[in-house]
């Protein structure tokens, strides 16, 4: 365990040294099977770290206050939690664009409403940064800076297609 606790890892698959995984899907290296938006299995204050990568999108609009003060609930004071989530305003800009084609604008259309190839990979949220500021302010969180790259895991939150970064990335500090 590392000096700031416990580091939890939501929708993540890549295993790393000090990271526990929760996954909504059983899979190798998932320590945890379960919803993000009921995190009532772990205790109060029990995580230094979260890392939670192009998952917020995909909780319905109803439980997004439950499932950011459930985040909220888990992290350690002075915890960190990094956000990553697909930048609407991004992908607006990208599908609007006429130097793209008709495949890439298919393929902007798929980052902004999922994959969708199980019955988890559908998206209900499209975050902005003012969209997820507030809803994080509204949760407790306090300091809340967008940064290029979160720099943890080789995940989305780090995919540029089109040489254009899609993702919205965030530290959050308790």
């Amino acid at each position: 365990m590392s000096a700031a606790g416990r580091s939890l890892h939501i929708g993540g698959r890549e295993v790393q040294v000090g990271w526990e995984i929760l996954n909504i899907q059983p899979g190798a290296g998932v320590d945890h099977v379960g919803d993000v938006s009921d995190l009532s299995r772990f205790p109060a204050d029990a995580f230094g770290r979260i890392y939670v990568s192009h998952v917020l999108e995909h909780v319905p609009h109803v439980r997004v206050r439950r499932t950011l003060a459930g985040l909220f609930r888990i992290l350690r004071p002075e915890g960190t939690l990094y956000v990553s989530v697909p930048d609407l305003e991004t992908l607006c800009r990208l599908m609007l664009s006429p130097r793209l084609s008709r495949g890439n604008h298919w393929y902007v259309m798929r980052m902004m409403f999922g994959g969708q190839t199980d019955a988890n990979d559908f998206h209900y949220v499209g975050w902005t940064f003012e969209l997820l500021d507030a809803a994080l302010r509204e949760t407790g969180f306090t300091r809340i800076r967008r940064v290029e790259s979160l720099g943890l895991f080789a995940d989305t939150s780090e995919h540029r297609p089109f040489g254009v970064p899609m993702s919205l990335n965030l530290v959050i500090e308790k």
